[in-house]
């Protein structure tokens, strides 16, 4: 029986039903109308429920009306003892079976060796240049003005895909050898312009850590930042955390929205300097109340230093944001019943925030910044009662030291548990081309995931310090600001135009002459 194109494409369960149908349909004279119930042999097991089945296809539906017309029964026989039908299913040969092996492949397909274009390059340039005697027998040795260009296949061609030294030398030791392989490999990966944009480094961030001037007394050096993102409380909804340096001293002052350049400059005065006096430092971020020229102008005509951290890293202003991590902690735990509140909690926030001593000196910031600690019990009246102005300054001057040392030493364990996880710097010069990092930068791309890890290159206009470098920037980077950590640039390494030649056997070394 020969099946119709469409039959042939009815899976098994199908196509067992149809032979089914088929036989039925052939002895129907015999079959239909019968008293006794007849049975019918299958290896298929699933058949054996097709009378039952409450979902059908159209095809089979049609199938199950014929087949009321008859009284049988289906029933499984394994195949192993179905040997019958088996045999009669199976296509006859009336050829002899060939005793030679059959071939995988079929005739006229010819099976060949692929010969690279570079390979046959390589042979063409040892014509002219012969084998060394160290090159091994089954490998290829390469001359120098064809060395780069085996580099390129090896990593650069689609086959390879840009991998790194590891794989880009596993592709070479296939066929090639010369005797620098392994040094040229490395350095012809590190130069590939493709590799530094498209992958993400996974070694410990450029840029040993650069801690900030320790103060002399508290309130000389001020740091500044925002807490953005609360819940309407009394009309609040930001908070301004000015932090002093010295003392790790802190004011939590609520404002309606976010200032202006002038409008911060009003409240820092009203709140801060008539109180403590005017600062020598103020550190800040990039936000646009700190860069303003009226900002500037304003601290330059108090006397004050702008110090305002690098693009994309705000450890610059640690002290102000681990002041609004702390501030944030204690608002969640007195006021998260009634988050509209804050505001309420923010004057008790900021005292247990001043009273509670500091990781970097022991002491609370109102103790080293008024060198007594505030008493919470009235037996502790007599003690904190000073006898003099005198002996109050000398007190104040006696904690101020003991503060100093104190930074001075927390400073350097925080320079070497810092160092720890950061690496050296690249000494970078003005005029440098270096890659940069897209991590931060608001780039509009069609999949975050597929942009180019770093992107460039740009030249360094600057050499801020060693560890912030500025950019000179295209167009469509104008509302970056340019100046950078070194742990967001990374330097543009250029591949040798033509590889150089392994060094002479005898050149480089000393040989000693006897008398």
């Amino acid at each position: 029986l020969i099946l119709s194109p469409s039959e042939r494409n009815y899976d098994v369960g199908n196509r067992e039903l149809l032979a089914i149908r088929l036989a039925l349909g052939e002895w129907r004279q015999w079959l239909e109308g019968a008293t006794v119930p007849f049975v019918v042999w299958t290896d298929h097991r699933n058949l054996e429920y097709i009378r039952s089945a409450k979902r059908l296809n159209a095809r089979q539906a049609r199938w199950a009306l014929f087949f009321a017309r008859f009284e049988f029964v289906i029933s499984y026989r394994p195949g192993s003892k179905n040997t019958k039908p088996d045999a009669l299913s199976r296509l006859f040969s009336s050829s002899v079976a060939s005793t030679d092996p059959e071939g995988i492949l079929p005739e006229g397909r010819v099976v060949g060796l692929t010969v690279w274009g570079i390979e046959r390059q390589v042979k063409q340039a040892l014509t002219h240049t012969p084998s060394p005697r160290a090159c091994p027998r089954n490998l290829l040795f390469v001359p120098v003005p064809t060395r780069l260009a085996v580099l390129q296949w090896a990593h650069s061609a689609k086959l390879a895909g840009h991998p790194g030294v590891r794989g880009t030398l596993a592709s070479i030791r296939q066929r090639f050898w010369w005797p620098t392989r392994e040094h040229d490999t490395r350095r012809f990966v590190a130069a590939c312009s493709v590799c530094a944009q498209t992958k993400s480094g996974n070694s410990p961030p450029a840029g040993r850590l650069r801690p900030l001037p320790i103060p002399s007394r508290p309130w000389s050096h001020i740091a500044l930042d925002f807490v953005t993102g609360l819940p309407s409380s009394a009309g609040k909804t930001v908070i301004l955390t000015v932090v002093d340096r010295f003392s790790k001293a802190a004011h939590f002052i609520p404002l309606a929205k976010l200032p202006s350049a002038k409008e911060t400059a009003q409240i820092i005065i009203e709140n801060v300097f008539r109180i403590h006096g005017l600062p020598s430092d103020v550190v800040s971020d990039r936000g646009p109340q700190f860069t303003s020229q009226f900002w500037r102008e304003f601290c330059r005509l108090i006397g004050a230093s702008v110090s305002l951290s690098s693009g994309f890293h705000p450890q610059s202003n640690g002290q102000a944001e681990r002041a609004n991590q702390t501030i944030g902690r204690i608002l969640r735990s007195l006021s998260f019943r009634n988050p509209a509140s804050w505001s309420e909690q923010l004057p008790w926030a900021e005292y247990a925030h001043n009273s509670l001593p500091s990781s970097a000196t022991g002491l609370s910031p109102f103790q080293s910044s008024l060198g007594y600690q505030p008493p919470l019990f009235s037996s502790q009246f007599a003690e904190s009662s000073v006898p003099s102005a005198q002996a109050f300054v000398q007190r104040c001057e006696r904690t101020w030291k003991r503060v100093r040392s104190a930074l001075c030493r927390y400073r350097a364990q925080t320079v070497r548990a810092a160092n720890k996880r950061r690496t050296k710097s690249p000494r970078y010069c003005r005029g440098q081309r270096v890659w940069l990092s897209t991590q931060n930068l608001p780039l509009k791309t069609a999949s975050r995931k597929l942009t180019p890890r770093f992107i460039g290159p740009f030249r360094i206009s600057l050499i801020i310090n060693p560890v912030a470098v500025r950019l000179l920037l295209p167009r469509y980077l104008r509302r970056v600001h340019p100046v950078f950590h070194v742990s967001c640039v990374k330097p543009v390494l250029r591949a040798p135009a033509r590889l150089p030649p392994p060094p002479h056997p005898c050149r480089g070394r000393t040989y000693l002459q006897g008398p």
